[in-house]
């Protein structure tokens, strides 16, 4: 049977294969514990299920329009306005069925065939891969744990060219953590200023888990001379503990906005009118629980990073912001027991599903073959109880 030769341009996204090997295991019985996930694992607020009740009472279940309803677009701009100082119109807003379907959306009607996007490495697994489905290249810029996984302009301006059409990141990033302050944002839109043909998605999911001194996210839309290339992503997963109810949404200028739309009305029409009702009531009310949220990850970070510093061999970065750590373990690269042979980051995370029982991801699906991603969104109990193990396991090499 020939299939199409689309489907061998991009991979399966590791993060759900790694999951989906943990759930196998869990079915033969064993005791595996997932830090690999980027999902919260507190249950949604009870006034935005409440909300979502309602609407079924009051039968919300109807087509809706493909960008969103009307008073969910102006939600959101109210949203933008409370947290970012930022004044978009609905127009502007493009609901869809989670950030994952904005930012396809958003790179599927900004490149060509041959365009080339830069990419911050590391990045999170569906960037480059939906670059390469809408027959992109993309253009990676390495960061480090010494830099703290930032870029600076002076390696942004080295990596554009005349083909440079995109430049996608996020902040706080996944999979390392790294927060722009406001300053380096500044560096880089003084280099974009000089490209007025390059637009920014900037992937603003993680915004509300901020560990931050100022516990200020910091938005690249806010610098006006660069604003109309400028294509926000955000949504309700990460924030709200909604990641089931399947919500995203862009701001971006009008024929940006408009086509992401029109791209949209040919895949899903608009998302579920049922979670729209909800998100309206979760962007609109006191954002207490997700405050209340971010402090229970903040007390998860410390634990998590206290026991990672314990383990030799290991680099690590202090997140600000996200629920990942994201160490390098090129250290144990090379080492073997008895049944085990690592090689590298994929070796090593198979090594401690098998050995230890604790689903990771490997860093070379992020664009780092050194690291492993470890999520702490799982209760303080298991997170011990995983870097217990890996800590265990890791020791049994050499």
């Amino acid at each position: 049977m020939q299939l199409s030769s689309r489907l061998q341009l991009f991979n399966e996204p590791e993060t759900l294969k790694m999951a989906k090997l943990g759930r196998e295991l869990r079915t033969k019985g064993l005791d595996i514990i997932d830090l690999s996930l980027g999902e919260p694992d507190f249950d949604t607020p009870g006034h935005i299920k409440k909300a979502a009740i309602k609407a079924i009472e009051d039968n919300w279940s109807h087509y809706p329009p493909v960008a969103g309803y009307p008073d969910l677009r102006e939600a959101i701009c109210g949203k933008f306005k409370r947290d970012n100082q930022l004044e978009y119109k609905p127009e502007n807003i493009v609901v869809s069925t989670g950030a994952k379907q904005s930012l396809a959306n958003a790179v599927l009607s900004i490149v060509d065939k041959g365009d080339e996007v830069i990419i911050p490495t590391p990045y999170w697994v569906t960037y480059s891969e939906i670059v390469k489905l809408g027959e992109g290249v993309p253009k990676f810029i390495n960061t480090t744990v010494q830099d703290g996984y930032k870029i600076s302009a002076k390696q942004l301006e080295e990596h554009i060219t005349h083909k440079t059409r995109l430049f996608i990141f996020s902040s706080p990033c996944n999979p390392t953590g790294a927060v722009y302050t406001h300053e380096e944002l500044k560096a880089l839109v003084e280099i974009f200023e000089k490209h007025p043909d390059i637009f920014i998605i900037s992937d603003e999911i993680y915004e509300y888990i901020n560990f931050t001194s100022a516990a200020q996210h910091h938005s690249i839309a806010q610098f006006d001379s660069i604003r109309n290339r400028v294509v926000v992503i955000n949504g309700l997963s990460k924030g709200f503990a909604m990641t089931g109810y399947r919500l995203g949404y862009l701001a971006a200028d009008i024929p940006v906005s408009k086509a992401c739309e029109k791209m949209q009305g040919q895949f899903t029409s608009g998302a579920n009118a049922v979670t729209q009702r909800a998100a309206i009531t979760a962007l609109t009310s006191d954002l207490r629980p997700t405050y209340e949220m971010v402090q229970e990850f903040r007390r998860r970070r410390e634990k998590m990073i206290e026991m990672i510093f314990n383990i030799p061999g290991i680099k690590c970065t202090v997140p600000d912001g996200a629920f990942y750590l994201f160490p390098e373990v090129k250290e144990y690269f090379g080492k073997k027991n008895s049944e085990e042979n690592i090689q590298n980051a994929d070796d090593l995370c198979m090594y401690l599903l098998n050995a230890a029982h604790v689903s990771t991801v490997t860093g070379s699906a992020f664009g780092d073959p050194e690291c492993i991603r470890i999520s702490f969104a799982n209760n303080m109990k298991k997170i011990e109880e995983g870097m217990r193990r890996i800590s265990e396991a890791l020791g049994r090499l050499s």
